[in-house]
């Protein structure tokens, strides 16, 4: 009886631990165990929505594709390199890293989600202009 009593004991204090583990968000959690892609900072003031360009990215750009070379409309504030010009990393040597590097802005992303980006076989993945501060993670 007092075994059978202290197994009960010992069962109740582990679920108890194991719950107090859950809810505490030690890093044992299901909530913390899932990794997210770590985006780098802009360089400049945010001109669009970050969670609309995020979820609506795709559909911008192929608008603007169509645009731009079926009706030869070229905003200055839609070119991809005025998203670069923003969004570049620094790499090692200070300069900005192209899209071979896996902390290219684009790549975090596009990597996280194991999704292919073909932009840059036809574009520049880093901006006309070299960067002046920040940018780096």
């Amino acid at each position: 009886m007092i075994r059978r009593l202290s197994l009960r004991l010992s069962l109740m204090a582990l679920l108890a631990l194991l719950g107090a583990l859950m809810v505490s968000g030690n890093p044992a959690s299901a909530e913390s165990r899932v990794p997210f892609p770590r985006i780098p900072k802009a360089l400049g003031a945010t001109v669009h929505d970050g969670v609309a360009i995020r979820s609506e990215h795709m559909k911008r750009l192929f608008h603007q594709r169509d645009e731009t070379m079926r009706q030869g409309i070229r905003p200055k504030d839609e070119r991809l390199q005025g998203c670069l010009s923003c969004h570049a990393v620094k790499g090692e040597d200070g300069h900005a890293v192209n899209y071979e590097d896996p902390k290219h802005f684009c790549r975090v992303c596009h990597d996280y989600a194991a999704v292919k980006i073909d932009c840059f076989e036809c574009h520049a993945s880093t901006p006309d202009v070299e960067i002046s501060a920040g940018g780096t993670q």
